[in-house]
Formats: C-alpha cells, structure tokens, sequence
C-alpha cells in the first residue's frame, strides 16, 4: 500500500513552536483591538457628562471654539455660547483625573465631554478671556439702556414745561377746585390728578373730568389730547431710576474687573495687538461711564427744580420719584384722551341731530320737481303721439283718454281709437262700453238687514274660576241635588 511506502520527514519542532505562539498573540491582539475599538476614557459622572454633551449642541466645533476665544471672535461664537461656556469651565480636579486616565490608557480614546473639558483646560486664563469678551460685547447694550431712559426723562420734563394742553388742563381744574372749595389757593398737590376720573357730579353722574375736557376744549380751541404728545414721559414712566444708579455703579465695577482680567491675559500672551486693542477700549469704556454718572446726576438735579417749578413743596422734593410722577401725569393723559375722545363723539353727534332738525320735511318740498320732470316726460310723449291728443288736453285737461259726452259724461272713446276708423267711434259702441266701465266699477249693495255674529257651541258654559268666585244659584243646586239623588 502507499501509506507503507511513505517514510517520516525530520520536522524543526522549536520552529513550529514559535510559530504557533506568533499567530496565537496576533489573534489575541487583533481581538482586543476589536474588543477596544467602541471603548472610550469615561472620567466624568453621568450628570456632569450629560450636561456637557448637551452644551455642545449649541456651540461651534471643539476645534473652533479654542480659535475663537483666544482671538475674541464674535462671527464664531456669540454672547449665549460665552455664557453657556462659564457653566462648563473645567475644575482642577476634572482636569488632574481626565490627563492621568488618558496618561494610564494611551490607546483609548478620550469622550466626547473628556475631550471637550481637556480642550477648554488647554486655553490659558480661560474664565478671565470669557469674561472680558462678555463685557466688551454687552457694553453697548448696558450704556443704552442706561442713557435712553435719562434721555427720556429730560425730554419728557421739557415738553411738559411748554406744553400748552398741560398748561390749560392744570389752570381749568385749579380754577374748578376754588370755586368747588370756595377757597382762594395758588395750587393742588400733583396726586390729585389721579382722582380726577372719579369724582363724579350729581345730578347727570358724568365725571369731574368729563365736565374738564368740556371746559378746556371750550376755552383753548387749539388744545390737544396730551397723550399724543408726551411720549417720553410714558416711557420714563416703566424705569426704576434707583435701579439704574445702581446698574452705572455695577457697571463702573465691571469695567474695573476688565482691567485685571486684561493683565492676567498679558501675562500669558505678552504684548500682543489684541491687548493693545482691548486696553484703549476699557479706556473708552471707563471714560463713557464716567460721562453717565454725571449725567444722571445732573438730570435728577434737573428733574428736583422742575417739581419745585411745578408748586410742589420742597420737603417733598427728595421723597418724589422721577418714575412715580411719570406715572401719574401718563395715566391721567391717557385717561384725557380717552374722555375727551368720547366728548367730541358727544358733540358730532349733536351737531348731526341738529342739522337734521334743520332739514326736516325736505322731501316733502321737493315733489314739485319730480312733477315737473313727469310733465317734461309727457310732454316729449305727446309730442311723439301727434298733435290730436294735445288738442283734447287742452280742452279736458290733464286726462287725454277721457272724452266729454254732450250730456255731460265721459267716455274711453280717445283711448279705443282705431286707425281703420279715423278716430270715429257709434253711438253705440259708446253705450256698450259705458255699460262695461258701469259694471266693472259698480260698487257692491249694502246690506239691509245686520249680520249676526255666530256663537261657538259651548257659549252656556260657564268657567269654573268665575263659580268658585260668585258661587251657585238656587236654581243650579236643585239641579245638582236631583242629580245626585239620581245615582
């Protein structure tokens, strides 16, 4: 047999050896590189790292977002990825365990939020850059809503003192107090204004300020509705100026604040053109929000002499707000308006009544010219029909069908022409159509003899309310008790 002739082959058995153990670790390492392949560092707890991942959803690339920061960027990386930003800052600690487990497992890689707090760790000064790039983007926003309402409150005080409606309204209703009163007195607190409205008379029950916009409207013709014309003080009128006395000074400290983050940035970056840059703009800034502190004060200085102007008493004069007397002068011009609206809608319609009492029974007076435009239109007619019919209206009047009879009555004779006849009728096709026109307007004969009115068939009967009330006749219990001894 073949298997008889085969003889051994000598074999290298330390060959074949390593050369089971090389194929063996090279399919153990491929398969822990499999087994490794979806493997990530996972440093962070689960809330922190959900909180990251989520952030990250609304901000550039990780790439992008150290570019941006360093360079202050604004086209990469707005206002609200700035203040998402400061709430996911790395700690030291985070920072410490996410580069040791990264040093422990080199090839792993690191997640998505262990990646992204490494990158954010890299940036030096990182809270410093993220807040000085916060105050140079809100600065604009902050002055404005600081100025606007200063520039309000003094618009509103100089419309105010050359207002000639507000003017009027304050003299009528301090003439209406002294003679209500019955006392001589040079002014009313400003207060009172907002009572207007609810005083009321007592005999049609309108308001006190029905019978001002009556008043005023008569004596100043060229008066206006007031609310129109003092926007300003109805915008002052929304702001806490307390409020933003303290925003200038929260202000004035965060500009400060800019300054050490600049220097803390310096030390890393050295001298740089963004330092250069940033440094006359915090010289800017700090210049302009001196400018507003003055400002606000001399506009509240302003503000406390126009009060004194308007009678208010100077013990007064620092417990009023600048708000609250904005308020009460909006509310009462917008009620003005209001009133003064209805009492010109009052008048037109007066004005309206009476001019239609004036034209009262016009039409009546007018008939005549509908008359004379059916003549016109009968004339034109008869014109078309011939001469003939003219003839006979001007002998039987205004009725060319009607002809006079020699005995004095009349006939259709005109109406009925013919034009085979020559307009000749018999004398008795007259009499059969007199005897027509008798019998159709031959009015009906009158009774001789009246018209009984039918009864209904239970006309005996009488109601039972109406017996319970009158009772029984002896008659009808005898008929009752008859009956009754019947069954």
């Amino acid at each position: 047999m073949i298997w008889d002739e085969l003889l051994p082959v000598p074999v290298d058995t330390q060959k074949l050896e390593h050369l089971f153990e090389s194929r063996a670790k090279d399919l153990i390492t491929k398969k822990q590189q499999e087994m490794n392949k979806n493997k990530e560092i996972i440093v962070l707890d689960h809330k922190r790292s959900n909180a990251i991942n989520i952030g990250m959803t609304k901000l550039p690339p990780p790439r992008s977002i150290k570019t941006a920061i360093l360079k202050m960027d604004a086209t990469i990386m707005n206002r609200e990825g700035i203040e998402k930003l400061l709430t996911m800052l790395p700690t030291e600690e985070e920072r410490s365990r996410i580069q040791e487990a990264q040093a422990a497992n080199p090839d792993l890689p690191l997640g998505s939020a262990e990646q992204f707090l490494l990158t954010l760790a890299s940036i030096s000064e990182l809270p410093a850059r993220l807040k000085l790039w916060a105050f140079k983007l809100d600065f604009e926003n902050s002055e404005k809503e600081i100025a606007d309402p200063l520039m309000d409150l003094k618009q509103g005080m100089e419309t105010l003192r050359v207002n000639k409606t507000f003017r009027g309204i304050l003299s009528t209703l301090l003439s209406i107090g002294i003679f209500l009163n019955g006392n001589e007195v040079k002014g009313f607190q400003l207060e009172y204004l907002a009572k207007v409205p609810e005083v009321k008379d007592t005999v049609h029950k309108h308001s006190l300020l029905h019978h001002l916009c009556h008043m005023v409207m008569e004596k100043f013709p060229d008066s206006t509705d007031l609310y129109s014309e003092i926007g300003a003080v109805t915008r002052a009128s929304k702001i806490d100026f307390d409020e933003l006395a303290a925003n200038i000074g929260k202000l004035e400290s965060e500009c400060k604040a800019s300054w050490d983050h600049l220097k803390l940035i310096a030390k890393h970056d050295g001298s740089t053109m963004m330092k250069v840059k940033m440094s006359d703009f915090l010289a800017d800034c700090a210049e302009r929000i001196i400018v507003l502190g003055i400002v606000h004060r001399r506009i509240i200085n302003r503000f406390h002499k126009f009060i004194l102007w308007l009678g208010i008493p100077l013990h007064r004069v620092q417990d009023t707000k600048p708000n609250e007397f904005c308020r009460i002068v909006s509310e009462f011009a917008l009620e003005y308006r209001t009133t003064r609206e209805r009492v010109i809608q009052q008048l037109e319609k007066k004005a309206n009544h009476r001019e239609r009492n004036k034209t009262r029974g016009k039409m009546i007076t007018e008939v005549g010219k509908f008359r004379t435009k059916e003549d016109r239109a009968d004339a034109e007619l008869r014109q078309l029909l011939g001469s003939d019919i003219s003839d006979v209206e001007s002998i039987h009047g205004t009725l060319p069908w009607r002809r006079q009879r020699k005995d004095g009555r009349t006939s259709l004779g005109p109406l009925l022409r013919d034009e085979n006849t020559n307009g000749n009728l018999t004398d008795g096709d007259d009499e059969l159509l007199e005897s027509l026109v008798k019998t159709a307007t031959k009015t009906p004969a009158t009774r001789t003899t009246p018209r009984e009115r039918k009864r209904t068939r239970h006309a005996d009967r009488k109601s039972l309310r109406r017996t319970l009330k009158n009772g029984l006749s002896e008659e009808e219990k005898k008929h009752i008790a008859t009956y009754i001894k019947g069954y």
